[in-house]
């Protein structure tokens, strides 16, 4: 079997069983070390003498996840340092300590690099981090890999831990970086406040980090960050739980100058675009009633946790009818 033909997330499915099945998961840990979260989730936790701790990673590739053409080396810093943070922050956790690889081919300017560390400082001063150190190799094709670890002050948020009757939300509005990125391919007018609005969510988004801390602070004990489409990123949310969910369309924010620019496709864009960095969330009713004042963003709810089969959700219109997605969300071997 090909990579291709089982996706991103039945690759993921197949490593983390093959790692729960080994003798060293089932190796009991003493302290100082102990994995309470492993494969599956936005980060996995650990306890360090007795502290939670949670370590992400992720990498992006040219021509994969960004090209130079539309993100400038600068942003490129930023957003590598950021797709990591918005994973700590769906674990509820604060930022802790990076260690960056940098893949570059042998022609790569100097000075270029020095713009996307530039980039990543700023979005680790404005956030907390700290950048300890990492590795530079030469590649043909230029990644950038980082590595982040963060502190829990209380329960990690967990997909798994979504249940039955759980409203479901997400932070801020979404479909602005799928904009964003449409609008840096030219298709629609670059000029004017909302082009350089969406131009800026997909270049240099804003993770939910202090959200994420109060959420947890609050109580809500199951979330994710949304980086491939809200209902992919439900539905891996979902698959953990062990449920279904339903989501109203017309409860779905989208973002207003994703509307102004792409009127048509502005719905799609919040739906499945991805990149948004924003925080999708469950929690009961009334807890979910009592988040209003708990955060400095908007919330929305969108639908609601139901029972059925794992990791299936369902879109429907204002008349609970079923609606047939736009278009899928991101898988890498898609």
């Amino acid at each position: 079997m090909l990579v291709r033909e089982l996706g991103e997330f039945g690759l993921i499915e197949r490593l983390s069983r093959r790692v729960s099945a080994s003798p060293a998961a089932h190796h009991r840990q003493e302290p100082p070390v102990r994995v309470r979260v492993g494969i599956g989730d936005d980060a996995a936790v650990w306890e360090a003498t007795g502290t939670a701790e949670a370590l992400t990673t992720d990498t992006i590739v040219d021509g994969k996840h960004f090209t130079l053409a539309t993100t400038g080396w600068n942003d490129l810093g930023w957003k590598s340092l950021a797709t990591n943070l918005s994973d700590i922050a769906a674990m509820g956790a604060a930022p802790g300590v990076a260690v960056v690889t940098l893949g570059l081919p042998p022609d790569t300017v100097v000075e270029d690099v020095e713009a996307l560390y530039d980039g990543l400082l700023a979005a680790a001063g404005e956030f907390g981090a700290s950048v300890a150190g990492g590795d530079v190799v030469a590649s043909p094709t230029l990644f950038i890999t980082v590595a982040l670890s963060g502190t829990l002050a209380g329960e990690p948020m967990l997909r798994s831990n979504a249940a039955t009757g759980d409203l479901i939300a997400v932070t801020g509005a979404l479909g602005a970086s799928a904009a964003g990125l449409a609008v840096l391919q030219g298709a629609a007018p670059a000029e004017g406040a909302d082009a350089d609005l969406l131009r800026a969510a997909h270049r240099r988004p804003w993770p939910r980090v202090a959200e994420g801390m109060s959420l947890a602070k609050a109580g809500v004990r199951s979330a994710m960050d949304i980086t491939d489409g809200l209902l992919d990123d439900l539905g891996k949310l979902c698959a953990a739980a062990g449920y279904s969910a339903r989501v109203e369309a017309v409860c779905v924010p989208v973002h207003p100058a994703a509307v102004a620019a792409f009127p048509d496709d502005a719905m799609a864009m919040a739906l499945n675009g991805g990149e948004d960095y924003e925080l999708l969330f469950t929690a009961p009713p009334r807890l979910m009633a009592s988040l209003g004042g708990a955060l400095d963003c908007e919330v929305q709810v969108v639908g609601e946790i139901i029972s059925g089969t794992p990791g299936e959700v369902f879109l429907v219109d204002a008349k609970g009818d079923a609606i047939t997605p736009p278009r899928k969300g991101w898988d890498h071997f898609a």
